[in-house]
């Protein structure tokens, strides 16, 4: 009798948890949403987090809420969402270098990525621009590449910091052309931008910011590098067809849960956001800073960072490159 009514007993409380995990999923979301952004206000993560949260707050009937954890790369943020609860009700808005690069170049991950967060939806692809002082003697990519190897060690290059996005992708345009540049690593992409503008350096990769200058005529752009042009600039090509085979330097702006969140959670997020990546009004404010949205499911995003990992991870080994 006291071995049925322990049965009994067990077979209550699982039918209790499950039903409150179905009453959890089915009525979510019941309380507000919070957006974590791993970067400052006005960088490219924000502008995506607050691009998306005004029409998924329509969509889901609750406010999402914009949160800026700024520091570590993204890390703190990322830290931030993996331990908190996996309810469904606190998500990260993070970039692709963060999740792909910086977890090859930090000494301390405080996280392990891979097991501690999911991915939910992808939303940018963030492209980046090579472009040089206007002032400076080559007007295209191959003048800039024989300027290049005729000088060796003359020309300098800003980045937003060692191990950011712009640093890895010119360790990956030496490493496939030979050429010898001196690296000027910056605290930010602004300054990096500021110190180009006034000749201190002779070139970058730009994440999007000196997009205004190229079109003003201050900075010349020498070539996209992604894998196909960019609509904002369609007549200038890409390093791949200038000679560069493979080369990629786009990176992906998504979001994700901490890990246990409700798959039925994830899929209705993904499906939100997807319907906000294909409004034109969404769109055009990642255009604007040189990005293209991406919608694809849940597990198309997390393969596609897995192989962002990957070769990135194998760029940094074999440069050494550590912040």
């Amino acid at each position: 009798m006291r071995r049925l009514g322990r049965q009994l007993a067990a077979a209550a409380l699982l039918g209790c948890a499950a039903m409150a995990s179905a009453l959890a999923q089915g009525d979510w979301p019941a309380k507000p949403i919070r957006f974590i952004v791993g970067f400052p206000p006005g960088s490219s993560p924000d502008v995506v987090a607050r691009a998306l949260s005004p029409g998924l707050t329509q969509a889901l009937r609750q406010p999402v809420v914009v949160e800026n954890r700024a520091g570590v790369t993204g890390m703190i943020a990322a830290e931030a969402v993996a331990r908190a609860p996996n309810d469904g009700y606190t998500f990260l808005v993070t970039s692709g270098s963060s999740m792909s690069i910086s977890v090859h170049t930090l000494p301390r991950v405080p996280i392990n990525p891979d097991k501690e967060l999911v991915p939910v939806a992808a939303a940018a692809r963030i492209e980046l621009f090579l472009v040089s002082d206007a002032r400076q003697g080559f007007r295209n990519f191959s003048e800039f590449m024989a300027f290049a190897k005729a000088n060796p060690g003359k020309l300098t290059y800003g980045s937003p910091g060692t191990g950011s996005a712009p640093h890895v992708a010119t360790e990956m345009l030496r490493a496939q052309s030979g050429i010898n540049v001196v690296h000027v690593p910056y605290r930010g992409a602004s300054p990096a931008l500021q110190d180009l503008l006034g000749g201190t350096t002779q070139f970058l990769f730009d994440p999007g910011i000196a997009l205004e200058h190229v079109r003003a005529g201050r900075l010349r752009l020498l070539a996209v590098g992604s894998t196909k042009r960019s609509p904002l600039f369609p007549d200038t090509p890409t390093i791949q067809e200038l000679g560069l085979a493979d080369f990629d330097a786009g990176t992906t702006h998504g979001i994700y849960a901490a890990a246990g969140t409700p798959p039925a959670i994830v899929n209705r997020l993904n499906a939100e956001i997807n319907k906000l990546l294909a409004q034109p009004q969404v769109a055009q404010q990642f255009t604007a800073i040189g990005a293209e949205a991406t919608p694809m499911s849940a597990a198309e995003f997390g393969a596609l960072i897995r192989r962002d990992s990957a070769r990135y991870g194998a760029i940094v080994r074999e440069r050494g490159i550590k912040e």
